[in-house]
């Protein structure tokens, strides 16, 4: 099962999440164009956290699902973006199902990304995956999946998840639900439809 990624010390990788990341197909980072710092979230930056997704998604539903998710401990990375020690964006993956998955690949949802409106397309967002790559790369990840635009996600590694056989449990264009792969044997034996956490449905994501 899953559990929550507690990071107390940002930026240590123990030896063996050392050689996974070692094995890891994603090809690694670039440069931030601003000072941005990426750190794992606390208890304490919550109302910050719900404050940005409230005013990137423009409602409360997304906000409200993290709150869920981490009741429900399926937070398993949740990161913040700060620039000057103020908390500018935020990014989660939870895990998810695929319909068929022999080899019990490890899979994650990306969910939601959020920046606030004032630091957007200023490498806030960019800067958030990239570093949850980095995470994904030192644990027993095989890869995530997002539901998004086909003209951001890509740019990362990400591309359309029907090339191995998958889709989204939600009736949107192929071309929208995406994957990327983290290890050489990638999602090798899985097909069909993905699933995420039931904190999704219950508030009708």
């Amino acid at each position: 099962a899953w559990r929550s990624l507690l990071l107390s010390v940002p930026g240590i990788i123990t030896r063996s999440a050392a050689l996974n990341a070692a094995h890891c197909t994603w090809s690694g980072m670039s440069e931030n164009p601003l000072p941005i710092s990426i750190r794992p979230e606390t208890p304490t930056d919550h109302p910050a956290i719900r404050d940005v997704i409230v005013q990137a998604f423009g409602q409360e539903v997304e906000a409200n699902l993290v709150d869920l998710l981490r009741q429900q401990k399926a937070a398993v990375i949740s990161l913040v973006a700060e620039v000057d020690e103020h908390i500018v964006g935020h990014i989660l993956y939870s895990p998810v199902t695929i319909e068929t998955n022999p080899r019990n690949r490890q899979i994650l949802g990306l969910a939601p990304l959020a920046v606030l409106p004032a630091w957007q397309r200023r490498g806030v967002g960019g800067a958030l995956v990239r570093n949850s790559f980095e995470i994904c790369c030192s644990l027993p990840v095989d890869g995530a999946v997002v539901l998004g635009s086909p003209e951001y996600y890509p740019r990362f590694g990400f591309f359309p998840a029907v090339k191995y056989g998958l889709r989204s449990e939600y009736p949107v264009p192929p071309e929208d639900f995406m994957v990327i792969t983290f290890q050489p044997t990638g999602l090798e034996g899985c097909s069909g439809a993905v699933h995420y956490h039931p904190a999704f449905s219950w508030l009708d994501v």
